[in-house]
C-alpha cells in the first residue's frame, strides 16, 4: 500500500505510523528522518537542508521533495510506503502526484487522524519530560508521576518544553490549518482520504486505520498497485 497519514499535531502520526507500517510491511518514511538521515550522512541534500536550518530559515519545499523522491525509490518502498510529515502543504502534494505518475504509480489512500483541537492541546501541553533524559516522558493527565515534578523513573527534574506551551502549540495548529489541512480537500477530490478518529487508546486508533485502511482497499489491506 502507499498511505500519506495527515492530522495535527499531537493526533499521533509518529506512534500509529510505525504501527501500521509494521501491520502493513512497509517502510515508514518521516520527514524528521528524511532529514536527520540525509544531515549525519553529509549528503548534499542533506548540507543544503542543514545551511537553511543553521540560518534559521526554513528549507524549501525542492529539498524536502527530493529528499522524499531519492527515499521512496530505494528498493523496500517499491511495494509501498507510509508517509508521515509529507506532503506537507498543496504544492508538495502535487510535486509527490507528479513523481508517482512518473514511475506509473497512485497513492491508495490518505489517512486523516482527527483529534479535537482543545484535546490536542491538552496532549501537548501536558506533557512533562525529564532534564536528566528525555525518553523520560510523563503526562500530568494520562500518565502522571507518582510525586509532582520528579521523574519516575531516575529522579530528575520534570519539565515543560517551551514548544509544548499552549500559546506555542495553538500557533502550531494554525500552520497546520492553513497550511498543511488543505491537503486533504486536494485528496478528497481524488476520492483517497479516509477519516478516523484519533481518540482513545493506541490499540484501538490502529485497529480503527487498519479497518478504515481494508475498507478503502475493498477488503485487502496488500492492495498495491504497480
Amino acid at each position: 500500500m502507499r498511505i500519506v497519514l495527515v492530522g495535527p499535531p499531537g493526533a499521533g502520526k509518529g506512534t500509529q505510523a510505525a504501527y501500521l507500517a509494521k501491520n502493513l510491511s512497509i517502510p515508514h518514511i518521516s520527514t524528521g528522518d528524511l532529514f536527520r538521515a540525509n544531515i549525519s550522512q553529509g549528503t548534499e541534500l542533506g548540507l543544503k537542508a542543514k545551511a537553511y536550518m543553521d540560518a534559521g530559515d526554513l528549507v524549501p519545499d525542492e529539498i524536502t521533495i527530493a529528499m522524499a523522491k531519492d527515499r521512496m525509490e530505494q528498493p523496500d518502498a517499491r511495494n509501498g510506503f507510509l508517509l508521515d510529515g509529507f506532503p506537507r502543504n498543496v504544492s508538495q502534494a502535487e510535486a509527490l502526484d507528479e513523481m508517482l505518475k512518473a514511475e506509473s504509480m497512485t497513492l491508495d489512500a490518505v489517512l486523516d487522524l482527527e483529534v479535537p483541537e482543545d484535546e490536542v492541546v491538552k496532549r501537548i501541553a501536558g506533557r512533562r519530560i525529564c532534564r536528566n533524559d528525555s525518553s523520560h516522558v510523563f503526562h500530568v493527565t494520562y500518565s502522571p508521576p507518582k510525586t509532582e515534578g520528579v521523574c519516575d523513573i531516575c529522579g530528575g527534574e520534570l519539565y515543560q518544553r517551551d514548544d509544548d506551551s499552549e500559546e506555542t502549540v495553538r500557533r502550531r495548529l494554525e500552520v497546520y490549518h492553513t497550511q498543511t489541512e488543505p491537503i486533504i480537500d486536494y485528496y478528497r477530490a481524488q476520492s483517497l482520504v479516509v477519516t478516523i478518529s484519533a481518540l482513545g487508546k493506541v490499540e484501538e486508533v490502529t485497529q480503527r486505520a487498519m479497518d478504515a485502511l481494508k475498507n478503502k482497499c475493498g477488503g485487502k489491506t496488500t492492495c498495491v498497485k504497480s
